[in-house]
C-alpha cells in the first residue's frame, strides 16, 4: 500500500483541456494567428503555461518582450474561462473519498501556475482531501526538475527511500518528474497523452480505471 500519494492535475484529476485549448485560441484569434485543435494542445500542455504560450505562438513572435505580453493575455481569458467545461474524471471525486477513508495521505502537484491549480482544485474537490495544492511558482524549477516534488515530500514529512510514496500523472513528464525524486509513478491512461508514451518513459504502473489505479495505491 502507498501511504503518500502526489498527484499531477491537469488530465489526472482534472479533463481541463478544453477550457485551455479554448482559451489559447481565443488569443490567437485575437492576433490574427493560426488557431490549433484540441488534439495539438494535448502536446502543448505538461511544461507549464509560459510554455503552452510558447508552442501556440507563431515561430515569429516567440521573442521574450511578445511571449510576455501574450502570457498575460492568455492568463486574463483562461481565468475567465477556466470553468467553462472543466470537470473531473468520472469516478475521482468518489476514489479520493476511498483513498482518504483508508488513511492515505494526498497532494497535488502541477505545473500549472499556482494560482490557476489553487483556484480549480478548491472549485471541484472537496477541501479536506488532500494536505497541500502546490502549482508552478517563480522560484521553483517545474517539472520534472525535482526540486519542488522534494521539497513537497518534505512539507509532508515522507520521503522517497521509505517506498511508501506514488505519483500519478498522465505523460512523459510526469514519469520523470516521479523517477527524478526517487519515486515509482503509475500513468493514468484516461489523460491527454497515450499508453505508448508512458511505457516508453519507464511508468511502473498503468491505470485505464479509476478501479485500477485503486488497486495500485491499496494493494
Amino acid at each position: 500500500m502507498f501511504k503518500t500519494v502526489l498527484f499531477d492535475l491537469d488530465g489526472t484529476l482534472l479533463n481541463t483541456i478544453d477550457d485551455l485549448a479554448d482559451s489559447a485560441n481565443r488569443v490567437c484569434k485575437a492576433h490574427g494567428w493560426p488557431e490549433h485543435d484540441t488534439a495539438q494542445y494535448k502536446y502543448f500542455v505538461g511544461n507549464g503555461i509560459p510554455k503552452l504560450v510558447e508552442r501556440f505562438s507563431p515561430k515569429d513572435q516567440r521573442d521574450p518582450e511578445t511571449l510576455q505580453k501574450t502570457l498575460a493575455e492568455f492568463d486574463t481569458v483562461y481565468g475567465a474561462h477556466m470553468h467553462d467545461k472543466t470537470a473531473p474524471y468520472p469516478g475521482m471525486p468518489e476514489l479520493l473519498a476511498k483513498l482518504q477513508k483508508n488513511g492515505v495521505k494526498m497532494a497535488v502537484f502541477s505545473n500549472k501556475a499556482d494560482e490557476f491549480a489553487r483556484a480549480v482544485v478548491a472549485r471541484y474537490f472537496d477541501s479536506s482531501l488532500f494536505e497541500i495544492v502546490r502549482g508552478a511558482l517563480p522560484d521553483v524549477p517545474t517539472k520534472p526538475a525535482p526540486q519542488g516534488t522534494c521539497a513537497l515530500m518534505q512539507k509532508l514529512g515522507v520521503t522517497a527511500e521509505s517506498g511508501e510514496v506514488l505519483y500519478v500523472g498522465d505523460s512523459n513528464v510526469d514519469v520523470a518528474t516521479a523517477h527524478n525524486a526517487g519515486l515509482p509513478c503509475c500513468g493514468v491512461l484516461w489523460g491527454f497523452r497515450t499508453q505508448e508514451e508512458l511505457q516508453q518513459a519507464g511508468a511502473e504502473y498503468l491505470a485505464a480505471t479509476m478501479q485500477d489505479l485503486e488497486k495500485v495505491i491499496l494493494q
